[in-house]
């Protein structure tokens, strides 16, 4: 694998926002999550689970709902007391209207995806019709007492459910008026205590499904108001519920971390009777599952602990294997940090603002795997922090240290560093060019002197950077054939000839950057781009796909190269295309232009195109494990595939020099204990 001095870095301060809410696409193959800082992410089932888009949050923008509606309309809605639709071209809010009734607690759509209900703090249920372009005010349902935490549609889209505290009413959608009330008792030695209704489902049979804050999830007739069945799963509350498309399943969340799945099964064999049974707890969360999702072929839940936890029906599967197991997601499917190779610096990127570090150093030498002692400790040297409540979309640093640029939704900054001994001085450039906004990549060039700026509509800004402090607008690449979506990949070759460009249709673009012209299109493949680079001596493009498949495209040829067609024709270990987490960098050691270097949250890899690769009768070992084997057994295991998995979860590497790596990671507890404390649960035996 070759040895390098490793930076190993744990002090990116980085804590994930918790998820506040779900939405499966009806029938369709995309996931919506809210956090609790009112970021929305969009996740791709067929694309292997990645986080294709990506929303940044506002301070003042909190998202209690979610739903989609008409197929690819997404709408949120929260306390602020507006129902926003996201434009999910640009990746930002494409129009609010005010709900009237204060904070919004609850939404849901109705069946034929034509009419929205909120439920709203001055205990109102309002409903909007759905029209091109927006939503208008329809009618106001009875006002009741106390605010509306939870709705849900009748299938039939007559009625509508409504949960509170202590209550749930049933309206009728036509008329407007409560036909039904059920009073939700719960008495503790005779004193009666508040319940409140957390979540609620309305099945097609007329059952009302509710979970609330003592633990119970209880089914009721809706029209005699009377209870069918109550089920305690938790000493604390239950405080999620979602229903499959056949109501024959139900996930809920509790505030205990664990996940429950009921099934709606047979009496007995053969019997048309049936009941809900609790079948599977599972407990793959710390704190509150706030929010849970049922597609058709998993169970989905997210927590305040920020993981995303996606548990596939086994029975529902073709075949056992890699799409039955278990994923979980915590971190983004991106880079919040960039680095500054040539200076020894990297910046990190939180919600509101940036760091600026340099990296510590040795004098020391060592054996391998020796942890040598700093004679220069890590350096925090700037925090720039974003003014107003949007969060910063996207960051970069030069190579040489001296330039810092990001964006929010609505601005664009532009940084000029300067380093005097000890001191380091910021100035912001002044009068930078009014461009297409938000930018959702940034890219310096490997000289400093350009910066590129992804923008929407498939569209690539291209600023020079000028001494001293200032920046002029040189041109903007556009795709031939225009294309409604942002761009959120780019790459730079070292040379400065060529620039590439991936936007949300998965289609990759190359330009020539000394004529301003598109060079050529990559071919296409049907599977997001997580990943890629161009190789420094050969300009060959290293894409990685969120199905883990590589391929190698040659820029000056226009073509895919033989090594690349040589990798299709074999196919990848079998362990390595079942791996969940996709590959989020990819750089290049100029000592051996064969080795091209790749990571993702769990392993650091280093692929030597000079060896064969493995196949599936191979192990694909780590580094740890094939070094404690002996030297013939070692040879009997060479292959392409050098992976080290010692550095976890690894948020970013990089290649400072031929001999230099600088690993950044992000160890799980380390940010949980920075959490709010979890409900304590007793453990037997103790």
């Amino acid at each position: 694998m070759g040895e390098f001095e490793v930076h190993r870095v744990r002090f990116f301060g980085l804590v994930p926002a918790g998820i506040r809410c779900l939405a499966c696409q009806p029938h369709g193959a995309r996931l919506a999550l809210a956090r609790t800082d009112g970021a929305v992410e969009i996740y791709n089932f067929a694309a292997n689970y990645f986080q294709e888009k990506v929303i940044p949050g506002n301070q003042a923008r909190s998202v209690e709902a979610l739903c989609w509606v008409a197929g690819d309309r997404l709408f949120g809605a929260g306390l602020g007391g507006e129902i926003t639709e996201y434009d999910l071209f640009r990746l930002c809010v494409a129009h609010s209207v005010d709900g009237g009734g204060g904070p919004i607690w609850s939404m849901a759509a109705n069946n034929s995806g034509t009419q929205l209900a909120i439920g709203c703090e001055d205990g109102s249920v309002k409903l909007f019709q759905v029209v091109p372009g927006g939503i208008q005010f329809g009618q106001n349902l009875n006002r009741q007492k106390g605010r509306i935490l939870c709705l849900s549609w009748h299938p039939s889209d007559t009625h509508i459910a409504a949960g509170s505290i202590d209550v749930v009413r049933v309206f009728n959608v036509s008329s407007g008026q409560t036909v039904q009330r059920i009073m939700m008792n719960y008495r503790v030695h005779k004193v009666k205590r508040e319940c409140i209704v957390w979540s609620i489902a309305f099945l097609s049979s007329g059952t009302v499904v509710t979970s609330d804050s003592f633990g119970r999830v209880q089914f009721w007739d809706w029209e005699r108001g009377t209870l069918q069945e109550s089920h305690t799963v938790s000493t604390s509350a239950v405080l999620s519920l979602s229903v499959s498309e056949k109501e024959d399943s139900i996930i809920v969340g509790t505030s205990t971390g664990a996940t429950y799945q009921f099934q709606l099964l047979p009496v007995k064999t053969g019997s048309l009777e049936k009941r809900w049974v609790r079948t599977k707890p599972f407990q793959h969360h710390t704190h509150d599952v706030r929010a849970v999702a049922h597609s058709s072929t998993a169970l989905i839940s997210g927590g305040l602990d920020a993981q995303l936890v996606i548990r596939p029906l086994v029975e529902k599967m073709q075949k056992k294997g890699y799409d039955a197991a278990l994923r979980k997601f915590t971190f983004p499917h991106r880079c919040l940090v960039s680095c500054a190779r040539k200076a020894r610096l990297l910046l990190f990127q939180f919600s509101q603002h940036l760091e600026l570090w340099r990296l510590g150093s040795t004098d020391k030498t060592g054996e391998d795997g020796e942890v040598l002692p700093l004679c220069r400790m890590p350096e925090h040297l700037v925090q720039l922090k974003s003014k107003g409540p949007e969060h910063i979309c996207c960051s970069c640093v030069s190579p040489c240290g001296s330039w810092v640029a990001y964006s929010t939704a609505s601005r664009f900054h532009l940084y000029e560093v300067q380093y005097n001994g000890d001191s380091v001085s910021v100035k912001k450039v002044p009068k930078v060019p009014k461009l297409l906004l938000p930018a959702y990549q940034l890219q310096f060039s490997a000289d400093s002197g350009s910066l590129f700026i992804a923008s929407a509509q498939g569209s690539v800004h291209v600023l020079q950077l000028l001494e001293p402090g200032g920046c002029k607008h040189l041109h903007t690449f556009r795709p031939l054939s225009g294309c409604p979506e942002a761009v959120y990949l780019l790459a730079a070759s070292a040379d400065g000839h060529w620039l590439a460009a991936v936007g949300g249709d998965w289609a990759i673009h190359i330009y020539n950057l000394k004529c301003f012209k598109h060079h050529c299109t990559v071919p296409t493949y049907n599977c997001a781009v997580t990943a890629l680079a161009i190789h420094p001596v050969t300009n060959n493009l290293v894409i990685a796909y969120s199905d883990q498949q590589l391929f190698e495209f040659s820029i000056p040829e226009k073509q895919y190269t033989a090594w690349s067609r040589m990798v299709q024709n074999s196919g990848l270990h079998k362990v390595w295309l079942e791996r969940d987490s996709p590959i989020t960098h990819i750089t290049f050691n100029p000592k051996n232009p064969s080795h091209i270097l790749l990571h993702d949250i769990y392993m650091f890899c280093i692929l030597d195109k000079s060896l064969p690769l493995p196949d599936d009768s191979d192990l694909l070992m780590n580094q740890t494990t094939l070094k404690q084997l002996p030297e013939t057994a070692r040879q009997w295991q060479l292959h392409a595939f050098k992976i080290c998995k010692k550095f976890q979860p690894l948020l970013f590497a990089d290649l400072l020099d031929e001999n230099c790596l600088v690993m950044v990671e992000r160890p799980i507890m380390d940010f949980k204990t920075q959490l709010p404390l979890p409900i304590q649960q007793k453990k037997f035996g103790t």
